[in-house]
């Protein structure tokens, strides 16, 4: 009689080779070594450029406050904006403002990365544009915006479009090129034709290019902000934090610009930690190509 075994993957046991790619894995790991593996080393490197960084102030290194203020000196200001009720307010103008950016460039780079991806002819016109598009500085297009539009939010909005749909179009345009021509098939086989090929065989299959795409796209995105905020600075608009960068500059206070700086960081890595990461590690996940965490 044909017996069936069934493997249980323990604590402390581990499999090799093709078992641990075809064996779920269920172990989790302890709290103690994610933080170790995964908190420690970032955590240790900010510690290291602050100790490089308050270093060159205490030993004189740099004896020019207006240059390089102290990390001390930086908090403060930061601090203040915190006591004063300001700083959830830059944070929040400027991340709201990228985010529906971003989704709006989601929604129009979707469908035309899939439509060039699909069409020889939009691919032979539109292709080497995208491309262009792409490797176009985004500072760019804010005089251009700012002529055509004024000094609001639809020009604040524009400068995004304009530099994250070329890297959203892209990224899914390649992800469609490296689908093999085998899932097609068998999805047309299966009945699967049309906006149904298109929603089940060819958009999952296109994924890891097409998330490459969106991480690519919100970093234009960001970025594209950050210049139309600088360059484009106006009371109306309200304070963002690129406004609050130039507003540093032009009052020469390299505390405040610092805390620009870190603030704009801070957010693209939060971003970043939040939302592409998790995404990446689902999608390879999903694939096999990554077994534990």
């Amino acid at each position: 009689m044909a017996s069936t075994e069934t493997t249980t993957v323990r604590e402390g046991h581990d499999l090799a080779g093709l078992d641990a790619l075809e064996t779920p894995q269920q172990i989790r790991k302890p709290l103690t070594l994610t933080l170790r593996e995964k908190v420690l080393p970032p955590l240790s490197a900010v510690t290291l450029v602050l100790a490089v960084w308050q270093a060159l102030t205490s030993f004189h290194v740099v004896d020019d406050p207006s240059r390089l203020p102290a990390p001390g000196a930086v908090w403060d200001v930061v601090w203040q904006a915190w006591l004063e009720g300001e700083l959830l307010g830059y944070i929040w103008t400027s991340v709201s403002r990228g985010l529906l950016g971003f989704g709006l460039a989601l929604l129009i780079g979707t469908p035309l990365g899939l439509l060039v991806a699909r069409l020889k002819f939009l691919r032979a016109a539109l292709g080497p544009i995208l491309s262009g598009l792409q490797s176009l500085p985004s500072v760019a297009w804010v005089p251009p915006a700012v002529i055509w539009l004024g000094l609001n939010n639809s020009m604040m909005y524009a400068v995004i479009l304009l530099g994250a749909v070329p890297s959203i179009a892209n990224g899914l345009v390649s992800g469609v090129d490296q689908v093999s021509p085998l899932f097609l098939r068998a999805g047309r086989t299966m009945g699967a034709t049309g906006l149904s090929g298109t929603w089940h065989v060819l958009l999952p299959a296109a994924l890891p290019g097409y998330v490459a795409g969106l991480k690519q796209g919100w970093a234009f995105s960001w970025r594209s902000l950050m210049a139309a905020e600088i360059i484009a600075s106006y009371p109306d608009l309200g304070l963002g934090l690129g406004q609050l960068l130039e507003n540093g500059r032009n009052a020469s206070d390299m505390a405040m610009v610092f805390e620009a700086i870190g603030l704009i960081l801070l957010v693209g890595v939060a971003i970043d930690l939040l939302l592409f990461s998790p995404l990446e590690r689902w999608v390879l996940r999903s694939r096999g190509l990554l077994v534990r965490d």
